[in-house]
């Protein structure tokens, strides 16, 4: 669209299928068009020149990786995309380009912020109550969405104590901090606000051998999750489009 900065998916999905599906969810659930949104698999290869000012945001979705694993057995593509993360968050932390990283997203905005993930709060994937916290219900991106509602999560790690400074602004019964905000306009989510059922069933599907779940409950943990709802989830992605198109 002419005249609009658009947004930057940062992706670190292996998976081709996943890949797409992602991409495809952002765009969608987003309400952006296919030139509103560059994607950037930083699996592939280092992360071009990126200026994140010219975007109107950055959006940093799930992975296989998690933040928490000992460094020395991080594969060495894990090692050059947490460094090139952590570089363009200090561009983006100190021009407060609006940021919302989901999942591994979350470990990577807390971990640079000077937060501890690590592998106390997991969750087992399945839909789950996210409550917002007073803070969240103010919050002008948070407060959009209502007090209560259900969220795909399926995660090894999470943050176990928030950056200084940052704004907790909803947590899960096992997941203490399920988003928070630092900055003016650098949001970080536990939960997935880019899955539907359809997603998170083939994300089960690819990763199923992962260590998420014991693979021979895969048809047992199908069945839950397609007798879930995460209907409100999604919105978040839209609200944030709408805040920051530009």
């Amino acid at each position: 669209m002419r005249g609009v900065r658009p947004f930057l998916l940062l992706a670190t999905r292996e998976d081709d299928g996943v890949a797409d599906a992602e991409h495809a969810a952002v765009l969608r659930y987003g309400g952006l068009a296919e030139d509103e949104l560059v994607r950037v698999r930083l699996e592939r290869g280092p992360m071009p020149p990126l200026d994140p000012e010219g975007f109107s945001g950055v959006v940093v979705g799930g992975s296989p990786f998690c933040t928490s694993d000992p460094e020395a057995s991080k594969p060495p593509v894990q090692r050059r995309v947490e460094r090139e993360l952590s570089a363009l968050l200090d561009r983006v932390v100190a021009a407060d380009v609006p940021f919302l990283g989901a999942c591994y997203g979350i470990g990577t905005l807390g971990v640079h912020r000077g937060g501890v993930v690590d592998r106390t709060h997991g969750e087992p994937i399945g839909a789950v109550p996210v409550t917002l916290t007073d803070a969240g219900r103010a919050d002008p991106l948070f407060g959009a969405l209502p007090p209560v509602f259900d969220a795909f999560v399926g995660h090894k790690e999470a943050l176990r104590v928030p950056p200084p400074g940052a704004v907790v602004l909803a947590s899960s019964p096992e997941c203490p901090v399920q988003a928070f905000r630092t900055g003016g306009h650098q949001y970080a989510t536990q939960f997935h606000p880019e899955l539907d059922v359809e997603g998170i069933v083939e994300r089960v599907t690819v990763y199923r051998g992962a260590g998420y779940f014991p693979p021979e409950e895969y048809e047992r943990v199908v069945e839950r999750l397609r007798a879930s709802r995460a209907d409100v989830p999604p919105l978040l992605l839209r609200r944030f489009v709408e805040r920051y198109r530009r």
